[in-house]
This record gives structure tokens, C-alpha cells and sequence, in this order.
């Protein structure tokens, strides 16, 4: 056990299932599972992990055990790519992206110049994440810089780690949404004074996809991003077909979507793109080259209708690119990353590139951290690491019960929880060595999460 550590250790006991290296090349050698094991955790990270036999003799005496029966506790999930502000409107179906964007986003979107609209909204989220087992997140929010803050604010609250911006648009949307070049880099200033580096919270610059800034936005958005050490990239890249002529039509210099970000020097580490389902060789190859991260969000590349993401391509090994899962919240469908390691699945299957489980959890957890720059951070079970965990119960449901029965391995076992669970299947989350949520002990207590939206 690590000496000089300033606060008590905590610990818990179950299953462990994280990994070590990378599944896409390395195959099971890559994960590692421990039937029983003990999770040692001190002043926010965890200090001490492996079988519980090994860890308990280790122990401080008197140090507190959580022991999960019938649970798998693994690294915390990652969520790299959201729309706080779109919670409202999950589930508003029927349209493809640009017109979903003007009758669905735009005008939800609206709201969030009430503070207190945003603070209610940016609370549910907040909840929602650490209910689904979500202990960090690249977030969107909307031009207002008070949808950052209500977000940050809520995030620093329960101590989850966070990565947002202030949404940036100067053209091609509604005047209410619209900033200007120059407000919109003074706004993101402001919000990286108040926020950037503060606690576990980071900044992204977050022009919201090149239709929708002008090149003298484009230009101070990079400006920002450079001078702020530490600061992110995000944005969204060639989702439907249709959006990429419109870029096309708007910037007839750049042979390629991708160019046009390369172009203002929007990419490089600490840069993540969604969807990127219509990109082509050589805009892979700029990816790896550069290493710029894509967010997969298959649930709301199917809902929308954009189309089946690549992964095969992403990844090939000559040059593979950065990937992690998104929810893409409100046009994905569920907060569950097992719903959405599924469906990601599924569309590997329907490519004809099935995706191992393991693989699909490597996507939502370290693969996530390492497409986000946070590998040494988060993302695996190890000493030094963050102690973000999640604990998955699972026997969850009956029908998941019953199908535990018949696996044969830990890698079905996974392939049957991404099948069959949601929500329920999260037990515990924990945060910084913290229990952020307790899915017993809230279905016991009385105003355990907020009720509904206002306003």
C-alpha cells in the first residue's frame, strides 16, 4: 500500500474487468478480469487493485469494504460526444440532421437564455450520467455562456469530470443563436477564466460544424484554443451526406471537409470530431497523422438516418485514428453506454466487421481516455489512476438472470450485458474514490433526483 496519503482508503469488492493495452491489436491479451478482487481507493484515486485475497492483507486495519455480490466493476464509462441542452427533445424523430437541427435543435436550443432553464436541464444531465455509470463527458452547450456555467457549476458539484464549451455560430442559424467572431472568442475567454483547469473541468472550443461559423470564426477559434494549454477541440464532421456538400458549396477552396478544419489548425490532440461517417481515405489518414480524435454515435447515426459509421476503416492498423462512443445526446437515444456499445455493435454487424465486446468496452472506457489525451488519467483500473468506477450488476433483470446462466465466459457475459441491460444494470458509480450514485439506496429514497424540467 502507497505511504503518504493524506486521506482515509475506502475500497470495494466484486469482479474487475479493464484492460491493459488495446483489444483491436493485442485480442483478450489486452483485457484482464479478475473474478474477485478488492479496489483500493485514497484521496481521489486508487491506490491499490487486484485479487481480494492479495489486497485485503494489504488493507489499513479497519479500512471500510463494499463488497458487490453478482457485479463487474470496471473503469468508469466515457461519453465523448453530447448535447446537454438537447434533453428536451430526445426522442423528436422523423427528420434527417439539417432538418432535425432547425425544427428540433434550434429551437430548444433558444431556451437556455433563462439561467435557471439551463441550471435545471444542466442538473438532470448531471444525474443521468452518474446514473448510467457516466464519470466523464465532452459536452456541448449552446451560444449562452450561462448554459456553460449552469453545467460546469452542477458537474463540480458531484464531482464529475467534464469537458465543455460554449457552442460557436455566426451564420446559418436562428439570430437568437447567433454570436459574432469576435464575442464568441471574448465569451470563451471569460468562461475559460472562470472554469478551464478548475478541479476536473476542462474547456473545449466548440464551433458548432463549419456551416455554421465563418472563416473569421474559424480563424479566433483556433486562436483560442492554441493559447489556452490544456484546452480542447470540438466539433462535428461529416455526418450525412447532406451536410457535406453544404460545406462543400460554403468552402470551394478545400477539396475535402476535413481540409477545412485543417486548414484554420482545428486539428490535432486534444481535438474530437463527431460522427465522421463520410470521410474518405486520405481524411482517416489526416486524422492518425494528426491525432484527432472521432466520437462513433450509433444511436443517433441511426436515428437520424446519416448513415453506418466505419469503425473498420477508422481503425485499420497502417493508420489508425483516435475513436471513442458518444451518446450524442438528444438525436442518440439513451444515456446507457451499454445501449450504446450495442448499437455500435450493430453496426459493425450490419458493415460486416463484427465488433468483439471486449472491443466495444475498450471504446467506451480506455480506448475513450486515450482519444481524449486522459490515458494516464482515467480509463483503466490501476494505481495512480482516477478512481472513476463504475460497479454493473449483472443479474440486473430477470431475463438477464436467467441468460447468465448459459454463458460460457466473461467475454459473453459482456456481449449479454450490452444486449440486454440499460440503467438498471448500473449498481454504483463511484467518483474520485467517492459514491456519487447508489441505485439501492436511491430507489429507497424520496427526491433522490430532480423531478422534470421547469420552465
Amino acid at each position: 500500500m502507497p505511504t503518504g496519503m493524506a486521506g482515509p482508503v475506502n475500497a470495494i469488492r466484486g469482479g474487475v474487468y479493464a484492460f491493459r493495452g488495446n483489444p483491436f491489436i493485442e485480442g483478450a491479451g489486452a483485457r484482464h478480469y479478475e473474478p474477485d478482487a478488492i479496489v483500493a481507493m485514497a484521496d481521489g484515486r486508487i491506490v491499490d487493485c487486484g485479487p481480494a485475497h492479495e489486497v485485503a492483507a494489504r488493507l489499513p486495519p479497519g479500512t471500510p469494504v463494499t463488497a458487490y455480490a453478482d457485479a463487474l466493476i470496471g473503469p468508469g464509462f466515457i461519453d465523448a460526444h453530447v448535447h446537454y441542452p438537447q434533453l428536451p427533445v430526445i426522442g423528436a424523430g422523423g427528420k434527417a440532421l439539417l432538418d432535425w437541427l432547425t425544427a428540433c435543435t434550434f429551437p430548444a436550443e433558444e431556451r437556455y437564455r433563462d439561467p435557471g432553464y439551463a441550471r435545471d436541464v444542466a442538473t438532470r444531465y448531471v444525474t443521468e450520467n452518474l446514473r448510467h455509470g457516466i464519470t466523464t463527458a465532452a459536452v456541448f452547450g449552446t451560444v449562452h455562456p450561462q448554459s456553460v456555467d449552469a453545467l460546469f457549476e452542477a458537474a463540480q458539484q458531484r464531482g464529475l469530470r467534464l469537458i465543455a464549451g460554449k457552442v460557436l455560430m455566426d451564420r446559418n442559424a436562428p439570430a437568437a443563436l447567433c454570436d459574432d467572431a469576435q464575442r464568441g472568442y471574448d465569451e470563451g475567454r471569460a468562461l475559460i477564466g472562470r472554469w478551464h483547469g478548475r478541479g476536473r473541468l476542462a474547456y473545449a472550443v466548440t464551433p458548432r460544424f463549419a456551416a455554421t461559423s465563418t472563416p473569421a470564426q474559424l480563424e479566433l477559434a483556433a486562436a483560442l484554443w492554441r493559447e489556452t494549454p490544456g484546452a480542447y477541440l470540438q466539433s462535428h464532421v461529416a455526418e450525412s451526406r447532406a451536410e457535406v456538400d453544404w460545406v462543400r458549396a460554403l468552402y470551394p477552396a478545400h477539396a475535402r471537409y476535413l481540409d477545412v478544419y485543417a486548414h484554420f489548425g482545428l486539428l490535432g490532440p486534444r481535438a474530437i470530431y463527431a460522427h465522421g461517417i463520410h470521410l474518405d481515405e486520405g481524411e482517416f489518414a489526416l486524422l492518425a497523422q494528426t491525432r484527432t480524435a472521432l466520437a462513433h454515435c450509433p444511436t443517433s447515426n441511426s436515428f437520424l438516418g446519416s448513415g453506418l459509421f466505419p469503425l473498420h476503416r477508422a481503425l485499420a492498423a497502417h493508420r489508425a485514428a483516435l475513436v471513442a462512443l458518444g451518446t450524442d445526446l438528444g438525436a442518440g437515444t439513451s444515456f446507457s453506454m451499454l445501449r450504446t456499445m450495442q448499437a455500435a455493435s450493430e453496426v459493425a454487424q450490419l458493415s460486416g466487421h463484427p465488433l468483439a465486446p471486449a472491443c466495444a468496452w475498450w471504446l467506451a472506457t480506455r480506448g475513450a481516455a486515450r482519444a481524449l489525451d486522459l490515458e494516464a488519467q482515467i480509463g483503466s483500473i490501476e494505481p495512480g489512476r482516477d478512481a472513476d468506477l463504475v460497479v454493473l450488476d449483472l443479474r440486473s433483470t430477470p431475463l438477464i438472470d436467467f441468460r447468465m446462466r448459459y454463458v460460457a465466459d466473461i467475454d459473453e457475459a459482456l456481449g449479454v450485458q450490452m444486449a440486454l441491460g440499460d440503467d438498471r444494470a448500473i449498481r454504483a458509480t463511484w467518483v474520485a474514490g467517492r459514491l456519487a450514485w447508489d441505485r439501492d439506496a436511491a430507489q429507497h429514497a424520496v427526491g433522490a433526483a430532480p423531478e422534470g424540467v421547469g420552465g
